[in-house]
């Protein structure tokens, strides 16, 4: 058991998921989280209220499945087959403590410090919650899915426009962080 308690190292990962997708490419299926909220919403009326909802979301119930599966999946995996921390490296525990004050980085995954019910009474967390969740809302969007989707899911169907769209969220992901968020934190 414990194989299964551990973190995977990427060569069974990477191939395991590289063999997900071969069976979807296999049985003509194309696997994305993000689209599954469009999906959702159709289920439950959506299209009273939106044209952009209107579409035959039976036909991607296999895929809402997938969805479940990962949150049961990850509910289980959390809180019985794992010790909740995660290992970081020692130098970026030690500067997220120096420069951000998150002391409990590598000791569990959801820092207390980001993400308790008391860091939500400063509204400036606040403010960047909301603002980064329209943002990412609104990228995942306009760009036609999520990270994920387009680096994992769009690549290995070897769409042109995925591998665009992955060497964009890099560019901006290295925008962030070495030019905006200095200047916001």
């Amino acid at each position: 058991m414990d194989f299964i308690y551990e973190p995977w190292p990427w060569y069974v990962g990477g191939p395991l998921i590289a063999l997900v997708m071969f069976i979807l490419l296999l049985v003509g299926k194309q696997f994305g989280m993000s689209s599954n909220l469009r999906t959702a919403c159709a289920a439950v009326g959506g299209g009273k209220a939106a044209d952009f909802f209107k579409f035959d979301w039976k036909a991607q119930r296999w895929n809402l499945m997938v969805v479940l599966g990962a949150v049961i999946g990850g509910f289980i995996a959390t809180n019985y087959m794992s010790n909740n921390t995660v290992e970081i490296n020692p130098n970026v525990a030690q500067q997220l403590a120096e420069d951000y004050q998150i002391t409990s980085a590598g000791e569990s995954y959801l820092p207390p410090e980001i993400f308790a019910a008391d860091a939500l009474s400063n509204p400036f967390i606040i403010s960047i919650l909301l603002v980064g969740g329209l943002l990412v809302g609104f990228g995942a969007r306009y760009a036609g899915g999520c990270t994920s989707g387009h680096s994992i899911s769009g690549i290995s169907n070897l769409q042109l426009p995925s591998l665009i769209a992955t060497i964009g969220f890099f560019i901006g992901g290295l925008i962030m962080v070495h030019l905006f968020y200095p200047l916001i934190f």
